[in-house]
């Protein structure tokens, strides 16, 4: 079993991974950035008091509003202890509009229209931080791939017909928010980060499409991993927020499943002594392993955010943040643990030969 402890990598020839979804996301296009920079918004102090105590060499947080022009990211690495020389975000599908009935209420226009969910075109988006350079030239973005161009896709069907339409079949992206092949470089290795956030597998009906969607936004690294859709990658790392636990909540568990279980990869399987105080009554996985604090009378806790190394990669230590309660650091949770919000953040280290 790997360790659970949170304190800083402190090896020079260890990189810490870790994702987060914090909710880093607001009701418009500019608000994020406006409360940035207000520096009086109690959550957001909370996040960056956890990113800061972690202190991960690369980050990836998967509920960011993107903008064009980076403003709310680069206002958001001015407020952290230390500094991240390489910020890197894509535009997302989240609130880019169809022009189409999406969800099939019969209206246009909506967050639920949109290429994924989405209030305004970028809501909720994802960011990448890095103290190591990214080879932007050699990203490759998968945001674009259409849902039924995915190997052994599953597009929903209502009654024997495609639902919702087969015109939105015709043009609906995959990725509700994005998928990228990051290549980062760590002197004389390269890890190449596989980096998404997936829809919730649910929000929708007995035709499964969100359920379905999530599934095969998994299989679209199934497939880069198999060279279907991408050619051979150095040291591959899945991360980000799945919204899928292979035990408990609402899902295609196979999904995420299929993944866990591959010979190329390996799972570290982060621990918290706080989610395992936590657990609830009638969970079957391991409550130990859990990354989201959810009200039991809704999803309940579960393992939603994962980092998945290459399994040709030395993972020394990994965790989740969520301290126990007699843990002084259980007050960066605040008094009801949900001042970050209900995510927790992810974290492995992997020891790299030659890091610089």
């Amino acid at each position: 079993m790997i360790g659970v402890s949170t304190a800083s990598a402190q090896s020079s020839d260890i990189v810490r991974i870790a994702t987060f979804a914090a909710p880093l996301s607001r009701d418009g296009p500019g608000l994020l950035l406006r409360d940035i920079a207000k520096q009086d918004d109690e959550e957001i102090a909370a996040i960056v008091a956890i990113i800061n105590h972690i202190a991960p060499d690369i980050l990836i947080l998967t509920d960011f509003d993107y903008d064009a022009g980076g403003a709310a990211l680069s206002a958001f690495l001015d407020i952290l202890a230390d500094p991240y020389q390489h910020q890197f975000a894509l535009r997302p599908n989240a609130g880019m509009q169809t022009g189409l009935d999406v969800d099939g209420d019969g209206f246009t226009g909506d967050a639920r229209d949109a290429m994924g969910y989405g209030r305004f075109l970028g809501d909720g988006g994802i960011a990448l931080l890095s103290r190591h350079s990214v080879d932007v030239g050699d990203v490759t973005d998968l945001t674009d791939l259409l849902w039924r161009d995915v190997p052994d896709a599953v597009l929903p069907q209502m009654n024997g017909t495609p639902f919702p339409s087969v015109d939105v079949q015709a043009v609906l992206h995959v990725s509700s928010s994005g998928h990228w092949i990051v290549p980062i470089n760590l002197g004389v290795q390269t890890i190449t980060l596989l980096v998404f956030s997936a829809t919730p597998p649910v929000f929708d009906g007995p035709e499964d499409f969100n359920g379905l969607r999530n599934r095969d936004e998994l299989r679209v690294w199934e497939a880069v991993l198999d060279g279907t859709l991408a050619g051979p990658l150095i040291n591959p790392v899945i991360i980000g927020n799945v919204n899928a636990d292979p035990f408990d909540g609402q899902g295609i568990r196979s999904g995420i499943a299929g993944v866990l279980t591959r010979p190329d990869l390996q799972d570290a399987k982060p621990m918290s002594a706080g989610a395992r105080q936590a657990a609830d009554p009638e969970q079957v996985g391991d409550p130990a392993l859990d990354t989201a604090d959810w009200s039991d009378d809704g999803p309940g806790n579960l393992r939603v955010s994962y980092i998945l190394p290459s399994r040709h990669l030395n993972v020394t230590d990994a965790g989740v943040f969520w301290p126990a309660a007699n843990d002084p650091m259980v007050v960066l949770l605040g008094n009801d643990g949900l001042a970050a919000g209900p995510h927790r953040l992810v974290w492995v280290d992997v020891e790299i030969e030659g890091l610089r």
